[in-house]
């Protein structure tokens, strides 16, 4: 049993590791090619790929020496991380479209020209609401590609049972 336990918590880290890396790629590749051209917003998601993988590091190293000390603090961060992306994922679904103007027309108003610019450029677009795609369809299909993916594997998932455990046994 505990070989299992060691197991998932070095896949979880491993999965960490991978989020974290793959942020600070994205970053730099966003940086590289131009996409994003704030500095503040590419250092922002470098830092917190950082934080990620120095938490997948206190984590692998918990689980291949069976420190319970660290798999426990290793726990409570990711914990913290979860409650954060959840109070997050949370106020940005419950703003409205009228709040959403709001906070966007906000932002845009703090940005230098050159952002303005580069932003106007890469989106094609001219201004904050003028923008000549329909940007709603594209936004709706991948909600809608979302609650199917989900759908598609709790049905899948749900009572699997592992293979290689006793098929007398309950649980």
């Amino acid at each position: 049993m505990k070989y299992y336990q060691n197991l998932s918590s070095t896949l979880n880290s491993v999965q960490v590791l991978l989020v974290g890396l793959l942020l600070i790629v994205v970053a730099a590749w966003g940086k590289g090619f131009g996409i994003v051209s704030s500095i503040h917003i590419i250092g922002g998601v470098i830092a917190v790929g950082f934080f990620l993988l120095l938490i997948a590091i206190v984590g692998l190293i918990g689980a291949v020496h069976h420190h319970q000390v660290m798999l426990f603090f290793y726990m409570v961060i990711l914990f913290i991380v979860f409650l954060f992306q959840f109070g997050i994922s949370c106020s940005c679904l419950a703003m409205n479209q009228g709040q959403q103007e709001k906070l966007l027309g906000s932002s845009w108003g703090m940005m230098s020209n050159d952002t303005r610019i580069s932003l106007e450029k890469k989106l094609d677009c001219c201004g904050l609401f003028n923008n000549t795609q329909d940007q709603t369809r594209f936004q709706t299909d991948l909600h809608l590609c979302d609650a199917i993916l989900g759908v598609w594997l709790a049905m899948r998932y749900r009572n699997q049972k592992d293979p290689r455990a006793n098929p007398s046994a309950f649980l």
